[in-house]
């Protein structure tokens, strides 16, 4: 170990700590408003990168595919439940939003796919597939269960995280893939050596925080998830649509999922079942957030990345193993300090 080597892994501790802030402050805010521990949020990262990496190759993804759907699933959840009322407008403004919507991008998806698209279409459209995908699994999967326990959403979660990776065998197959590079070329600073693609991480990281602190702060429907997640009954009482709280948080987690996937893609080779391992550590980082700071999500998580980047240099067969271990000590000072409290009886 010398200076240089040193600089060298504090760079990518804080170039993968940035990708595990992205994904710990998704799962601090779907599970805030929703109560959801959403385990498939790596299977977002996976879709995304290899959808970018697919349409980039110039073949057809599956998961456009897949979009429509759920899309039609979530059409058919809409009416079953206003069988007993069903108004043409919410029929109409369903089939748009369920059918007519996904159809129209998976038409695109495959005009473009054929064409081989550039770098911003491929982008673009591998965004809104699995933002889509996101949208319509919340719609499916998790919507029914909004006022079950915790318990039963994390069993929901399992589920659908087993699901979706069986999936992503389906539509990618075994083979690692990787995709072209956002930003290409590179400048030295030192000994350090800056690409563009580790540039368009830090960017891409800081633009996405300080637009969330916005949505959070000025917009309507960021307050509204504020307060769904503050109280979900309180919101309930003054007209908040808590279903259109966990759409919107539903959204915005597969769209950060997407957006971390696409920018790791051209830096290494990822695979069907590779999103797992970056979502748990992006977990690790909320856990240590309390699942509620989004500030402490954001500096537990560039820990990670610097705890996982020397790991790799000092005992690179046990990285995995001590990057989890950093549980352990937090989950004891939280059991320490939380206060004593009798068990519920039925």
């Amino acid at each position: 170990m010398n200076t240089t080597i040193m600089l060298f892994l504090v760079q990518d501790g804080i170039t993968n700590g940035a990708i595990y802030a992205l994904l710990g402050l998704a799962l601090v805010l779907v599970f805030a408003v929703t109560r959801v521990i959403l385990i498939p949020q790596g299977e977002f990262v996976t879709y995304g990168a290899l959808t970018y990496a697919t349409l980039a190759a110039g073949q057809m993804p599956g998961t456009a595919k897949l979009a429509l759907a759920l899309g039609i699933g979530a059409f058919a959840f809409d009416l079953f439940v206003a069988r007993k009322a069903l108004h043409g407008r919410l029929i109409v403004r369903s089939a748009l939003t369920n059918i007519v919507l996904p159809a129209i991008v998976l038409a695109l998806t495959v005009y473009f796919a054929a064409q081989k698209p550039p770098v911003a279409v491929s982008i673009a459209l591998s965004l809104v597939i699995v933002a889509m995908i996101g949208l319509y699994l919340y719609r499916v999967a998790f919507q029914p269960l909004a006022h079950t326990s915790v318990l039963v959403l994390l069993i929901a979660s399992v589920g659908v995280h087993l699901a979706l990776q069986g999936l992503g065998l389906l539509f990618f197959g075994a083979e690692g893939q990787r995709g072209p590079a956002v930003l290409s070329g590179a400048f030295t600073a030192g000994s350090l050596r800056f690409t563009g693609q580790s540039l368009t991480v830090y960017g891409i990281t800081i633009a996405f925080i300080v637009a969330l602190w916005l949505f959070f702060g000025l917009t309507l429907y960021g307050k509204a998830l504020r307060a769904t997640a503050v109280n979900r009954l309180g919101a309930r009482l003054v007209g908040i649509r808590t279903t259109l709280s966990g759409q919107i948080a539903f959204l915005l987690a597969s769209v950060i999922g997407a957006l971390s996937g696409i920018m790791i893609v051209p830096i290494t080779t990822l695979y069907y079942d590779s999103g797992f391992l970056i979502g748990l550590k992006g977990f690790v980082a909320a856990i240590i957030g309390g699942l509620v700071s989004y500030p402490l999500t954001a500096a537990a998580a560039l820990v990670v990345g610097l705890v996982e980047a020397f790991s790799s240099f000092y005992a690179s067969n046990y990285k995995e193993v001590i990057v989890f271990m950093l549980l352990i000590p937090v989950l004891l000072l939280r059991s320490l300090a939380a206060p004593a409290v009798e068990e519920e009886k039925d």
